[in-house]
């Protein structure tokens, strides 16, 4: 959703308050598509504080399903998003981008509310996803889920340097 912030613009000490909500049914970025749970949404006020100068000030919470970093299985991780930035609006967007400013979701008085919502969502998002402390992940030989009970499949480790003696014998196993 793109906000015309000439509105806010006209006076200081203008205020807009809304709702936000993120479109589409996922987030969706370089790691993959991940589906939102729930209701999610961001109350977000926009303020003309002095001189041409926006403060964006938001938060709610988005809830996206991520898998299990062990088992794959999906989580529900609520993510926290908390807006507080002010925006200088007599720069041009290039001196933005110059000074380091990390709107890009604000081109030409339009305020890009997905964008927004984007950004927020990356810089918050979790580092590794458990859906237990204690998850057993799955079997590296067979890809059962662990959680779920134990598969078949041999355990025993032995000594990476014996494995080519171990392969001899396999090939040689009389049935």
């Amino acid at each position: 959703m793109l906000i015309d912030l000439s509105r806010v613009l006209t006076h200081e000490g203008k205020k807009l308050n809304m709702t936000i909500e993120p479109s589409g049914g996922s987030y969706v970025c370089e790691m993959g598509s991940f589906p939102y749970v729930g209701e999610n949404s961001v109350s977000l006020t926009i303020m003309h504080t002095e001189n041409q100068v926006i403060r964006l000030e938001g938060e709610g919470t988005i809830t996206v399903l991520i898998p299990c970093s062990r088992c794959l299985e999906n989580v529900e991780v609520p993510i926290l998003i908390e807006i507080s930035e002010e925006i200088d609006m007599k720069l041009t967007d290039q001196e933005r981008i110059e000074s380091l400013d990390e709107s890009s979701y604000i081109q030409d008085k339009q305020l890009d509310t997905e964008k927004l919502l984007h950004n927020e969502i990356l810089i918050r998002w979790p580092m590794r996803v458990l859906c237990k402390e204690d998850c057993k992940g799955i079997c590296s030989r067979c890809g059962a889920n662990l959680n779920q009970g134990s598969c078949d499949c041999d355990t025993a480790d032995l000594d990476p340097r014996m494995a080519v003696i171990t392969d001899i014998f396999k090939n040689f196993k009389e049935v």
